[in-house]
């Protein structure tokens, strides 16, 4: 255990209004598997928040949200376009590659973010009967390089994927991350960029488990329940997630802890580059910090903080804010790195 961790915002707890749903849920007997008045209740809300014209399924994590998103959508001679840091080709074990026998085609990009002109090279196989056909561009907005897809840069990859009769599929871990950034909502990230199928992540932003999957293509969605149940991705007490979404949704409570780990992660951004041996490596848009920090400095500050070395080679550091990161923590890390520095 850490005091302090800016390993990630799954490193954090509960956030307390959640904990206090979860417990008013802890009450009595309610049916199973979703046919409890809670789920019914937030699936609703889920899908009007999301514009309607749309079905929300709640799953356990992340990795199954992505698995059965893409599974819907695939069949095993397909494949799927990605960037190469992107969560589903780096951080799931093969999970899709493993459920859906389709083929992740793999982009290098700096940034974290694909544009058409990227892709478009990669689609001269789909004429072949030899080549996995491309079937969908999935995207993780925030990336996992904490860089963001302006709603233009959404539109223009969904137009792109449809032009060329692919999906569109949007990992939205950070999604409420993304919202805050941009000032706008699910409807206006999702639906009216035309983003096809996504993701709901809560687990990163106050959440204790679990994540919704809302598709607008109801007609490759239609077996998802099926798919749900196979993945390990049917929850029995089911009320227990949607519990935690129902707070979550209510008063836009994720776009409040959204706007503080967004807003924690420019405070120590400016005070880290104060520091001289410090670099910023990416100008940060949501709640990740990259820096570059001299290498002897590295081991001794994870002897007290929890985080990750991204990039070995550079010495590049991602650090987290979350939804309970505060000042005093930042300013702890801080000087504690202005002390090694001497």
């Amino acid at each position: 255990m850490f005091d302090i961790s800016f390993g990630s915002d799954n490193h954090s707890g509960v956030d307390p209004r959640i904990m206090k749903a979860l417990e008013k849920a802890n009450q009595g007997y309610c049916p199973a598997y979703g046919d409890d008045p809670i789920t019914e209740r937030v699936l609703k809300q889920l899908e009007t928040a999301f514009g309607g014209d749309c079905e929300a399924f709640i799953v356990m994590t992340g990795t199954g949200a992505n698995v059965l998103s893409l599974q819907s959508m695939l069949r095993s001679y397909n494949a799927v376009i990605c960037v190469n840091s992107a969560h589903i080709n780096v951080d799931e074990c093969g999970a899709v590659q493993k459920n859906t026998q389709a083929r992740l085609v793999v982009i290098d990009s700096p940034n974290g973010k694909l544009t058409p002109e990227m892709i478009e090279p990669r689609l001269m196989g789909n004429r072949d009967q030899h080549h996995s056909q491309m079937n969908v561009v999935s995207i993780s907005q925030s990336t996992e390089y904490g860089t963001l897809y302006s709603l233009a840069e959404i539109k223009a990859l969904a137009d792109f994927a449809h032009s060329k009769n692919m999906y569109l599929h949007v990992d939205g871990a950070r999604l409420a991350n993304a919202c805050a950034a941009l000032n706008c909502n699910f409807i206006q990230l999702c639906k009216e960029t035309g983003v096809d199928i996504v993701s709901l992540g809560g687990t990163k932003n106050g959440m204790l488990f679990g994540e919704a999957i809302i598709s607008y293509r109801r007609e490759v969605t239609e077996d998802l329940r099926f798919y749900r149940k196979q993945c390990n991705q049917l929850f029995s007490k089911m009320r227990f997630i949607s519990a935690q979404f129902e707070a979550y949704l209510e008063n836009e409570l994720w776009r409040e802890n959204a706007l503080h780990s967004n807003r924690m992660a420019k405070l120590m951004a400016s005070k880290l580059e104060a520091i001289p041996c410090v670099r910023l490596s990416q100008v940060p848009q949501v709640n990740a910090v990259f820096v570059v920090l001299p290498r002897e400095m590295i081991e001794p500050l994870q002897n007290k903080y929890y985080f990750y070395t991204w990039d070995e080679a550079r010495d590049e550091v991602r650090l987290m804010c979350s939804f309970n990161t505060t000042e005093a923590q930042i300013d702890d890390l801080c000087g504690t790195i202005r002390g090694l520095a001497g």
